[in-house]
């Protein structure tokens, strides 16, 4: 048994954490740190684990964690570092985009891993501190990697992904409140959403003389979780070719599929699924992901990540369930 910790634990993104945590086989839930909740019951604020722990929120942080979460909202992870010090052998794995971009990934004598196990999966198991991807940045990445693996990018690529209100945090603005949300579709962040930076990299380690550029609609849905992306881009081959290549380059890939059927959003909520499915039509490429946000977006992935350093089966605690109703 490895001992826990998350720092920030009143999101959704730590609400998904330590549901796993609790059910995982291998993990001992020592403290989740909130200086709003402490010593408040951790189902007072995550409602659905009333029944699954008596623990609460602390105000205190035991240093000497085997693993340490980062549940922190972006750029708090830096300032948190920088102010408490961990014994040598705690891992850290941050969820927030302070330690994404290759500029930022060294910290304080800690060196961050990219956390996307489909790219790198050797680096991640060697790490000690690991950098989670975004969850747009995982959709999106696992639908394109392959074609950057074999050089295969010669032309933009145009992806338009839809993500649920979950996505936007628990603090309520004009755009997540329900009124606006229910019945209700947009984009945000045209073309400048900030993961985009992580997806360049990705693409640029693989092919690294690759010019095209990644053009990038995001959309809030009018559902709770889940991203739904659609990308396209050119390609010369046929259909079959596509799916062997695809096929081929995640077939060692723990939760990463490709479909010979349409997809649907259902299929992967509540999993730590990627589903992807290709279609052709006349040159152009078209790549379907979807995922859910909170968990291979985010959470789950984190588990992965974590997974993957301890030598833990990759799939320990995460055999989830879709919910299709």
């Amino acid at each position: 048994m490895i001992d826990v910790g998350i720092i920030g634990g009143a999101g959704y993104t730590a609400g998904e954490l330590i549901r796993l945590l609790l059910n995982h086989p291998k993990t001992n839930l020592n403290f989740i740190y909130s200086t709003s909740n402490a010593g408040n019951k951790i189902y007072k604020v995550h409602q659905d684990l009333l029944g699954s722990t008596d623990l609460e929120f602390s105000s205190s942080i035991n240093p000497k964690v085997d693993v340490l979460f980062l549940c922190l909202g972006h750029g708090n992870s830096k300032a948190f570092l920088e102010t408490h010090t961990f014994s040598d052998h705690t891992k850290i794995i941050d969820l927030s985009n302070d330690f994404r971009l290759e500029k930022d990934r060294d910290f304080e004598g800690k060196h961050f891993v990219y956390g996307l196990p489909e790219l790198q999966k050797d680096a991640i198991i060697n790490a000690n501190y690991i950098a989670n991807p975004g969850c747009f940045a995982t959709a999106i990445q696992l639908a394109i990697l392959p074609l950057a693996a074999h050089q295969l990018l010669k032309e933009d690529i145009h992806v338009n992904a839809v993500t649920g209100s979950t996505g936007a945090g628990t603090s309520l603005s004009d755009t997540t409140h329900f009124s606006w949300r229910d019945n209700n579709f947009s984009h945000y962040k045209a073309f400048t959403h900030q993961h985009l930076g992580e997806i360049n990299e990705s693409i640029h380690l693989l092919q690294k003389e690759v010019s095209s550029e990644v053009h990038l609609v995001t959309n809030r849905g009018n559902f709770s979780r889940g991203i739904f992306a659609t990308a396209y881009t050119d390609f010369d081959g046929s259909l079959e070719d596509a799916k062997k290549l695809y096929k081929a380059y995640y077939k060692d890939a723990a939760f990463t599929y490709v479909s010979d059927e349409d997809i649907h959003l259902k299929q992967v909520v509540n999993t730590n699924k990627c589903i992807l499915h290709l279609y052709k039509h006349n040159n152009k490429l078209l790549i379907t992901s979807i995922i859910d946000n909170l968990l291979k977006g985010a959470s789950g992935q984190a588990i992965q990540n974590m997974n993957l350093i301890f030598g833990f089966e990759e799939t320990e605690g995460l055999q989830l369930k879709a919910n299709f109703f």
